[in-house]
């Protein structure tokens, strides 16, 4: 596991604080499972992602990846 140090907005902090005690949760899992929500990948999750979904599409990899980004664009809001 590795270690990283952020600076955050005090009140941003305390509320995160507050969140993680409410749920009975440590900062760090909040932080994680946020980034998951918001797409955040390995390169080689990103690419295990890529071949089950084509799979049983019929798409070669440049094509599946291609509508991979797409999805996860237009889901962000890009």
């Amino acid at each position: 596991m590795t270690r990283l140090t952020v600076t955050l907005d005090d009140e941003l902090h305390q509320a995160l604080k507050e969140t993680a005690a409410r749920q009975g949760r440590t900062i760090g899992s909040i932080v994680e499972e946020s980034l998951r929500m918001r797409g955040i990948r390995t390169m080689a999750s990103a690419r295990d992602l890529v071949a089950k979904a084509r799979t049983g599409s019929g798409l070669d990899e440049d094509q599946a990846l291609s509508v991979a980004l797409e999805e996860t664009r237009r889901l962000r809001g890009k």
